[in-house]
C-alpha cells in the first residue's frame, strides 16, 4: 500500500497537479471535456460518435459554456461564504466537494484510507479549478478569435475535439473552410446578439422610413388630384337647371379690331353687347402696340417692361439670344415670359382652364400647364372656335359624381380670334375685305350668346370681349429708309417693327447715332427718337429692362420704316407701288387709331345695362379676370378691381359705340407739320448742338409731355385695293411681303377655302 499523501507537502502536489494539467500523454481519467456537461470522456466520446452538424455543435458548446459559467459562480459565492464563516484554511473548505469526490474514488477502488480519499480529493478538486479556469480563458481567446475571423481552433474544437500540438490554438483542420456564417453565430451567443438586434433596429428603421416616404408621395399625389374637387367645393354653385356651375368666364380676344370699327354698322350683336353690359368708350393698348407683348400684359396685367415680352421680337443681351414670335422653337421657352398668366394663377389656385390659342399659353410658364390646350393655328374657321368653346362648357361638372378630374368643366375658357388683325394687314382696315372680316366676328360672338342663352347660362356665365390693339391704313408714301437714318455698319442688332430699336456695335457710339437722329428727326413729321435711359416718355413705360434697346425710332402712326432689301422706298415711290402690309400697328399706344375694346356682361358686373365705364389700360383686364372667378391675382400694375364704377350709361339710341372715329393717316405731300419745335426729338436736337453729351432727363420730360399732339384731321382719299394685291402670311406685323411669297399665300389661301366650302368647314 503506497504511503498517504499529506496535505502538507506543497511541492509534490503542484509537481503531480502540473504533469496532471500539461501533459497530454497523462490525461485525467475523471478530467470533463469543454464541449460537455458529463463528468467523463467515455460519454464524450459517445456524444462525438455521433453524427452532428455545425449548428448543432454551436448550440451545445453555448449551452455546456452557459452552464459551467453559473456553476463556477455558484462554487465561488460558496466557498467565500464558507471562509468567512468557518475560519478553516483553504484546503478543507468545501466539505460537500471532499464527501462527493470520496464517494466517486470509493466507488472505483473499494475501500481506502480516510487519509489518501481526502489528499485525492483535493487534488481533484485542484485539477477541476484549473480546468475551468483554463476553459474559461480558453472560451474568452476563441471568442476573441472568432470575432476578428480567426475561427481555426473553434472548428477544431467543434469537430475534433481537441488540440493539435504546434501552435497556440492548434493546427488548420479539416473544417478550416467552414461557411462565415458560422463562425458568425458563435458571435450571437454574447456581444453578437446585441449587434444582431442593433442592426435589427437600423434594419427596421430603414423600412419604416421607406413605408412613411411612399404613403407620403401618395397622399400628394392623391391632394394633386383632388385640388380642384376640394377647392370647388368652397365655391357657390349655381344651378341651370341641368348641371351645376361654379363662377365661370368666357374671355374673347379679336386680335386687331379697333374701337371704331363698332360705328361701321356691322356689328349688331356686339353693339347690342355694349347696351346690355358694362364697358368704356375704348381701352388703351400698352407700347409697343404690337400683338405679343399686349396679350400678355391682357393675361398678366404687367407693362411690357415688366412681363418681359417687350416686342413682337427683340435682343437679349443676358442670354444673347432673339426672340421673334413667329419662331415657336424660341418663342415658346419659358425663360422670355415672366410674370404670371391668369391660367397659371388659376390652375395654382385649383380652378380649371381652357385657353385656345392665347399667345404665349404653350410656352410651359412657371411649369403650369392649363388644363385644356389649343395649339395655335391660324386657319381654323370661326364656327370650330364657337363649337370649341362649348366643347369645354358641356363637359361634366361637380354634379356628376362619375366625373373624372381630369376631363371636368373649366372655370376660365379663353379663346384668341386672329381674323381681324390677319385681314387687317393683309387688305387694310379700310377695305372691303376688312368689311366682311368684321361682320364674321360678330356673328361669331353672336353664336356664343345664342348657344349660352340655349343652355340656360346667359345670368350664369361672364363673357369678356377684349381687342389688343387697333390698325392703321400704310401708303408707299409713308415709307423711310432705315439706311437713309442710320450707318447699319455701326448696329449690332434692330429690334421691333414697325418702331425700331438700335443697339451699337459700340456702346460708345450711342450718343453720336443718337444726336445725327435727332438732328434729322428735327425737320420731320415721320418719326421720333428717344434714349431709353434719358427721354422715353414716362407714359410708354418702357424703359425699365434690359431687353428694350438703348435708342429708338418711333415712326409717326401710319408711317413704317423699312430696310432696302424689304423694299427700295425710291423706287417703290416711282413705280406707284402697293406697299404691304396695308394694316399697321405699333405705333402710341394712345393714338385713337390703336385704341381696343372692353366689353363685359354676367353676375360679376352686376351694373345697368350699358354702363359706361372711365376709359382705361388694359393691364386692368387681369384683376378684373380674377375677381370674375374668385381668384387672388397676383401683384401687378392694374389697380381696378370688381365691382367696377360706372360713369353713366352709353347713349341707348346710337347705334356704334359711342366713340369718335379717327381720321385716317395722311401722306407726306399733305401732311402739316405742327413745328419742329413741339417735337420731343427736336427739343433733344437742340441740347445735342449745345453740348456733345446725351441730354439729360430734364430736356426730355418737357419734350415727352408734348408727344402726342392734336391728330391731323386732313382726310385723303381711302387706298382701294389694287388687282394685284398681295396677301400676306397670317402672322401679323410679318415685315416680309416680297411678290412671290404674297402669291403663293394668295393660291394657298384660295386652296384652303375651296377645301372649306366641299367639307363644309367654313363658318
Amino acid at each position: 500500500m503506497p504511503p498517504p499523501i499529506s496535505t502538507a507537502d506543497p511541492p509534490l502536489l503542484r509537481s503531480q497537479t502540473s504533469r496532471s494539467l500539461l501533459s497530454p500523454s497523462d490525461p485525467d481519467g475523471d478530467a470533463a471535456s469543454i464541449r460537455s456537461d458529463q463528468d467523463t470522456d467515455s460519454d464524450d466520446d459517445e456524444r462525438l460518435r455521433r453524427a452532428r452538424n455545425s449548428r448543432e455543435l454551436r448550440a451545445h458548446d453555448r449551452l455546456v459554456l452557459m452552464e459551467e459559467e453559473e456553476l463556477d459562480a455558484l462554487v465561488t459565492a460558496s466557498r467565500r461564504q464558507e471562509r468567512r464563516g468557518s475560519g478553516l484554511v483553504p484546503v478543507l473548505a468545501g466539505p460537500l466537494r471532499l464527501l462527493r469526490s470520496a464517494s466517486r474514488s470509493g466507488s472505483r477502488d473499494g475501500v481506502r484510507s480516510p487519509a489518501l480519499e481526502s489528499s485525492e480529493s483535493l487534488v481533484q478538486d485542484e485539477k477541476r479549478r484549473h480546468r475551468r479556469e483554463r476553459r474559461r480563458v480558453k472560451k474568452d481567446r476563441i471568442l476573441g478569435d472568432a470575432q476578428h475571423g480567426e475561427d481555426g481552433e473553434l472548428m477544431y474544437e467543434m469537430e475534433q475535439g481537441g488540440l493539435k500540438e504546434g501552435s497556440e490554438t492548434g493546427d488548420s483542420t479539416e473544417r478550416e473552410d467552414s461557411e462565415e456564417g458560422d463562425r458568425k453565430g458563435l458571435l450571437y451567443g454574447d456581444g453578437g446578439e446585441r449587434q444582431r438586434r442593433k442592426g435589427g433596429w437600423r434594419r427596421w428603421l430603414f423600412i419604416h422610413a421607406l413605408i412613411a416616404t411612399a404613403f407620403a408621395i401618395l397622399v400628394l399625389l392623391a391632394w394633386k388630384l383632388s385640388i380642384n374637387r376640394r377647392l370647388a367645393s368652397r365655391q357657390d354653385y349655381v344651378s341651370n337647371g341641368t348641371a351645376l356651375f361654379a363662377p365661370t368666364t368666357i374671355i374673347i380676344s379679336l386680335d386687331g379690331f379697333r374701337a371704331d370699327f363698332l360705328n361701321r354698322g356691322l356689328t349688331p350683336r356686339l353693339n347690342a353687347f355694349v347696351r346690355e353690359g358694362v364697358s368704356p368708350l375704348y381701352m388703351l393698348p400698352s407700347f409697343p402696340s404690337v400683338t405679343f407683348p399686349n396679350h400678355y400684359t391682357l393675361a398678366t396685367g404687367l407693362y411690357p417692361e415688366s412681363h418681359g415680352v417687350v416686342g413682337n421680337s427683340f435682343w437679349d443681351p443676358a442670354l444673347q439670344e432673339k426672340f421673334y414670335y413667329t419662331d415657336a422653337a424660341r418663342s415658346l421657352d419659358p425663360k422670355w415670359w415672366d410674370g404670371e398668366p391668369f391660367w397659371v394663377t388659376a390652375e395654382k389656385q385649383g380652378i380649371r382652364t381652357a385657353i385656345h390659342m392665347w399667345p404665349g399659353s404653350e410656352a410651359h410658364i412657371a411649369g403650369i400647364e392649363p388644363s385644356f390646350l389649343d395649339k395655335y393655328n391660324g386657319k381654323e374657321k370661326l364656327g370650330k372656335k364657337v363649337a370649341r368653346i362649348f366643347e369645354f362648357l358641356d363637359k361634366p361638372g361637380v354634379e356628376d359624381p362619375a366625373a373624372q378630374v381630369v376631363d371636368m368643366r373649366p372655370q376660365v375658357i379663353a379663346a384668341y380670334v386672329p381674323n381681324v388683325d390677319s385681314d387687317g394687314h393683309k387688305f387694310g382696315p379700310n377695305s372691303t375685305e376688312i368689311r366682311d372680316t368684321i361682320k364674321r366676328a360678330d356673328d361669331m360672338i353672336d353664336a356664343i350668346f345664342s348657344g349660352l342663352e340655349e343652355r340656360n347660362l346667359t345670368h350664369i356665365v361672364n363673357v369678356i370681349v377684349v381687342s389688343d390693339h387697333g390698325m392703321a391704313t400704310t401708303d408707299v408714301s409713308r415709307l423711310i429708309q432705315l439706311e437713309d437714318l442710320v450707318d447699319l455698319s455701326k448696329i449690332a442688332h434692330t429690334d421691333g417693327w414697325p418702331l425700331i430699336g438700335l443697339r451699337p456695335k459700340n456702346p460708345e457710339d450711342l450718343g453720336d447715332i443718337y444726336g445725327e437722329l435727332a438732328w434729322k428727326a428735327k425737320d420731320s413729321d415721320s418719326f421720333d427718337v428717344y434714349l431709353r435711359d434719358v427721354d422715353m416718355p414716362e407714359r410708354y413705360h418702357f424703359s425699365r429692362n434690359e431687353r428694350i434697346a438703348p435708342l429708338w425710332i418711333v415712326p409717326k402712326t401710319g408711317w413704317a420704316i423699312v430696310k432696302k432689301d424689304e423694299i427700295n422706298v425710291e423706287e417703290a415711290k416711282a413705280k406707284s407701288e402697293v406697299y404691304h402690309p396695308r394694316g399697321l400697328h405699333g405705333y402710341d399706344h394712345e393714338h385713337p387709331l390703336m385704341r381696343a375694346i372692353f366689353i363685359a356682361r354676367g353676375p360679376a358686373f352686376p351694373h345697368p345695362p350699358g354702363s359706361q365705364l372711365e376709359a382705361f389700360q388694359n393691364t386692368e383686364v387681369y384683376n378684373i379676370l380674377c375677381d370674375s372667378v374668385g381668384l387672388t391675382p397676383m401683384p401687378n400694375n392694374g389697380t381696378l378691381r370688381l365691382p367696377l364704377s360706372p360713369i353713366g350709361l352709353h347713349d341707348a339710341d346710337g347705334e356704334g359705340s359711342g366713340v369718335e372715329t379717327p381720321p385716317d393717316p395722311v401722306d407726306s405731300s399733305t401732311y402739316t407739320s405742327s413745328g419742329a419745335a413741339d417735337t420731343p426729338s427736336s427739343s433733344a436736337a437742340l441740347a445735342i448742338e449745345s453740348s456733345s453729351t446725351i441730354p439729360g432727363p430734364a430736356t426730355a420730360s418737357s419734350a415727352a409731355t408734348s408727344t402726342t399732339a392734336a391728330i391731323p384731321t386732313t382726310s385723303v382719299v381711302e387706298l382701294e385695293p389694287a388687282p394685284t394685291d398681295a396677301i400676306g402670311d397670317e402672322d401679323d406685323d410679318d415685315e416680309n411681303f416680297s411678290e412671290t411669297h404674297s402669291f403663293w399665300d394668295w393660291l394657298t389661301d384660295k386652296i384652303s377655302d375651296a377645301w372649306d366650302k366641299i367639307t363644309g368647314s367654313d363658318s
